[in-house]
């Protein structure tokens, strides 16, 4: 029987001191998984930080990796953030090629996606654009006529709805 492969997102609550997400991120490839995506940010406890990993497994995979990792004597907390009950958000940054006659269709692109153009030169543009993971993809898939130079994206951060939370 195959096992299903879901793309999989975690929060670690861990504390903030040096060679912290060194531990974390080890853990992973030791245990051979393999990090899509990794975001590390501020709590409004100076003494935490949250690590939001994204990465592909079974269930039983992520059984293992939450266990594994919640041994880790910096660890907090370690919950999953599932899509129907929490927000995703990435940040994109994309220098395009582009010349005068082009600056009119990206814009509108742009203005579509809710972009903000952040930098205007003679032969190109950065555009910012933030959101859930779909919506960079789908940006990207528009843009894929143009000579894209340089991207940079931040990898996801998340967060679960609603009042119940992991406080810290």
């Amino acid at each position: 029987m195959d096992k299903i492969v879901n793309r999989e997102v975690i929060s670690i609550l861990v504390d903030n001191r040096y060679n912290v997400l060194s531990r974390v991120v080890s853990l992973f490839g030791r245990r051979g998984f393999n990090i899509e995506s990794l975001t590390v940010s501020a709590t409004n406890n100076p003494d935490i930080s949250r690590v939001t990993v994204v990465f592909n497994g079974t269930e039983q995979a992520l059984h293992q990796i939450i266990t594994q990792t919640e041994k880790l004597e910096v660890v907090r907390d370690i919950f999953t953030l599932d899509i129907e009950n929490s927000l995703y958000r990435e940040l994109l940054l994309a220098k395009i090629e582009c010349d005068k006659h082009d600056r009119s269709a990206l814009k509108e692109i742009v203005d579509i996606y809710r972009g903000k153009i952040v930098d205007l030169h003679k032969d190109s543009i950065i555009v910012e654009l933030t959101g859930p993971p779909e919506k960079l993809d789908a940006f990207m898939e528009m843009i894929n006529c143009y000579n894209i130079v340089e991207i940079c994206r931040t990898g996801i951060t998340g967060i679960s709805r609603g009042v119940t939370t992991k406080d810290i």
